[in-house]
């Protein structure tokens, strides 16, 4: 087994000087857990797997150092770079995945860009990932998708990998659906359809794995049942698995003599002082002018604090090309300058500020001196800093303040957790953590660790890899009920040798698709000229539906097909007029109507269709989680309203049905049986009220659901358009029979 990961970025960076290519290690929370995962494969539970790391190198590299690049970079690094223009990867990255979904996702619609020319691009570099990964990909590997950059991945990969094992994990956050829907239409439904091609995506929080659902049931239309989804008939799956930390390597940083003596110069150089630390990349979801207004009151609201405390404030640089960031920065300076003018002495500096990116050491000698972590994004994925704080610190002692609105706050809720937009929460939590007594420090952070310790990085990428493996097992067990080339080939063949065959046929979810209105999918051209054929054939064809009477003569008149509608009410011999099978009244239409009524002016979208016999409510137009809801409270009202009533409540796809009992698609199907004997039988159907018809044909008879639920029926088929190929492989054998049958026209 091989392990390929794909990211944005390769684990390392490159550099070219006078022509000549240096490749060093790459820093990052991704780099830094996956490599910590990948380092101890050996200890998990896939020993012995090999892993392939695939992404962009960093830079534009010179035609000439390609292959020295792909060679040195397999060798060294285990890595494949995909190789992007500097036009593309601007578009691609500064521009759509920065521009348009780093800001919306992260909540900043304002700053959100939606550019068409970024989109082009967007989908233009993943398909590049798509074509590097199938030219690296061999039968069994587990391939790995990271981060919003990526989204369209996962589907492109599907196309020509039907049954690879694709995992997908957002590290940003997944907003809400009113966030999420201020994407372009064409937009967000290809976003959601790529991440689908996935078997297992993963989010940091439970939060964002239910918005994914929601705008999945929202904007395409998926159910999903505790976090399962079927599409494209194949089960999905979204969970939540928080990342961790190399818990082990924070914990046992203070006894490396490094850190030890850069801790104890820093000490040296803050002298007595209480040190708060501020540690983020600058961006603006991070809040750091929230900090520093946050910490700016609290001096001036603590005087006594003065010449005691000192932030430590650490930007890393990110993006400085693009303007936004600039205006931010300069922004950052500004108020550090007046923060430290107003208040620093001879003795003192409120602010120590630095613009840079540190390395391991330093940055955990950091962790070490500070009693004060400051936190505060306005909104994180996860934000890995405030775990390192934590796990730095094998004496328990020190306060982490958070941000509410970090994903990591849903784990350390024995931080002291803060709104970050409100400048005196962040002004209260600051002298609250100055103050707070060592005992109780100790006892949070005791709580935090053991914790961090016990999910830490390789349980998080492991338990990932676990429940990947574990859903294609699902899948391949749910895999073996669908029908199988080789079933395919013995229905046909069945077909071809039999004397006398019946056809049994549900329409819609069947034969057709489901469409918004139900009078807008009348049979194909290709349907009919294959039930012609058919019957031309010999065979008996009937078409079992719950439709009115009335649409299925315009439907299906002028074929010589039984016909059978409202579930059985309605039934129509070959050659002969409609006829009622058993006595039914309708004297109960007066009380169900009303009460539909009521429903269609309480959920907009929804509608009723009148039958003679029967009466259905119909809501696939309408918005569907209240539709959900609504559906649920119209069955408990009708089922109370008709309990004393000879009628049935039935539930359809996206429809509340009820009609007269005693009648069903079963005793329709009997009804038929009785007047022929046959030697093949093919019963097809899609929603539960076709479970009758299943049940009422011989144990012998081939039925075929469409859809992966629960059924009577043998086999299963994954939508329409397999239907439809299996009934035109049918139709093209043209069986010699017998006559065609005239049992069908005769009357009991």
């Amino acid at each position: 087994m091989r392990i390929i990961i794909v990211s944005n970025r390769l684990p390392i960076a490159v550099t070219e000087t006078e022509g000549k290519l240096d490749l060093k290690p790459s820093v990052g929370g991704l780099v830094s857990g996956l490599n910590a995962y990948l380092d101890s494969l050996e200890l998990s539970s896939f020993a012995g797997a090999d892993h392939l790391w695939i992404g962009w190198p960093g830079g534009t590299i010179r035609e000439r150092n390609k292959k020295e690049l792909e060679a040195r970079a397999l060798a060294e690094f285990k890595a494949q770079p995909v190789f992007i223009s500097e036009k593309t990867m601007d578009k691609f990255y500064h521009g759509f995945s920065n521009k348009t979904i780093w800001s919306l996702f992260h909540y900043f619609p304002a700053y959100t860009s939606y550019d068409e020319d970024f989109w082009t691009e967007y989908v233009h570099v993943n398909e590049l990932f798509c074509q590097a990964v199938l030219q690296a990909y061999r039968p069994g590997d587990v391939i790995w998708i990271h981060d919003y950059h990526l989204m369209l991945l996962p589907a492109l990969l599907r196309r020509d990998l039907p049954d690879a094992s694709i995992g997908f994990f957002l590290h940003i956050p997944f907003p809400s659906f009113e966030i999420f829907r201020l994407l372009p239409a064409r937009w967000r439904a290809e976003i959601l359809e790529g991440l689908l091609g996935a078997d297992l995506i993963g989010f940091h929080t439970h939060d964002y794995t239910q918005y994914f659902l929601r705008c999945v049931l929202r904007i395409l239309g998926h159910e999903q049942n505790v976090g399962q989804v079927m599409a494209g008939g194949r089960i999905i799956r979204a969970d939540t698995f928080p990342m961790g930390i190399d818990f082990t390597r924070y914990q046992h940083a203070a006894d490396d003599l490094e850190i030890q003596e850069e801790r104890d110069r820093l000490r040296s150089i803050l002298g007595d002082s209480r040190v708060i630390l501020s540690v983020d990349r600058l961006d603006f979801t991070k809040g750091i002018l929230n900090r520093l207004q946050g910490y700016e009151t609290f001096l001036r609201d603590n005087p006594h604090w003065h010449g005691r405390v000192v932030l430590i404030m650490v930007v890393v640089p990110s993006r400085t090309g693009v303007e936004r960031y600039q205006i931010m920065k300069r922004q950052i300076d500004e108020l550090v300058g007046k923060i430290n003018g107003k208040y620093s002495s001879l003795n003192w500096t409120p602010v120590i500020y630095q613009y840079k990116s540190l390395s391991f050491k330093p940055l955990t000698a950091l962790y070490g001196v500070a009693d004060v972590a400051l936190v505060t994004p306005l909104r994180d994925g996860m934000n890995l800093v405030a775990k390192e704080y934590v796990a730095a610190r094998p004496d328990r002692t020190g306060v982490l303040i958070l941000s509410e609105l970090a994903g990591v706050a849903k784990e350390l809720g024995e931080a002291v957790i803060i709104n970050p937009n409100h400048i005196e929460e962040i002004t209260e939590a600051l002298r609250t953590a100055l103050e707070m007594p060592v005992p109780e420090q100790i006892r949070r952070n005791t709580i935090m660790q053991t914790r961090l310790k016990r999910y830490n990085v390789v349980r998080w990428a492991d338990d990932f890899l676990i429940r990947l493996r574990e859903l294609k097992d699902e899948q391949r067990v749910f895999n073996a009920r669908f029908l199988s080339r080789h079933l395919r080939d013995r229905i046909v063949s069945d077909f071809r040798d039999s004397r006398r065959s019946l056809l049994l046929l549900d329409y819609d979810g069947t034969l057709s698709k489901f469409a918004e209105d139900p009078l807008l999918v009348p049979p194909s051209a290709d349907v009919i000229d294959m039930l012609r054929r058919l019957r031309e054939g010999g065979t008996d064809v009937v078409i079992i539906s719950g439709r009115d009477r009335q649409t299925l003569q315009v439907w299906f008149g002028m074929l010589d097909l039984g016909l059978v509608a409202e579930h059985g009410v309605w039934i129509r011999p070959v050659g002969n007029e409609w006829n009622l099978v058993i006595r039914v009244t309708a004297d109960w239409k007066p009380l169900v109507i009303p009460l539909m009524e009521m429903y269609c002016d309480q959920l907009p979208g929804s509608f009723i269709e009148e039958k003679e016999y029967g009466v259905s409510w119909h809501y696939r137009k309408a918005d569907p989680e209240p539709a959900a809801q609504r559906a649920k409270e119209l069955i408990d009202d009708l089922v109370n309203l008709t309990a004393n009533a000879q009628i049935q409540v039935l539930q359809g796809a996206k429809v509340v049905e009820v009609k007269s009992a005693g009648v069903s698609k079963g005793t329709a199907a009997a009804w038929f049986l009785a007047r022929g004997e046959y030697d093949f039988i093919l019963a097809a159907g899609d929603d539960w009220t076709d479970e009758d018809l299943f049940s009422a044909v011989p144990a012998s008879a081939y039925t075929l659901k469409v859809g992966a639920t629960q059924s009577h029926a043998r086999f299963h088929l994954r939508g329409v358009p397999d239907v439809i190929a299996l009934l035109r492989d049918l139709a093209d054998q043209s069986p010699a029979q017998v006559a065609p049958s005239q049992v069908l026209g005769k009357l009991a």
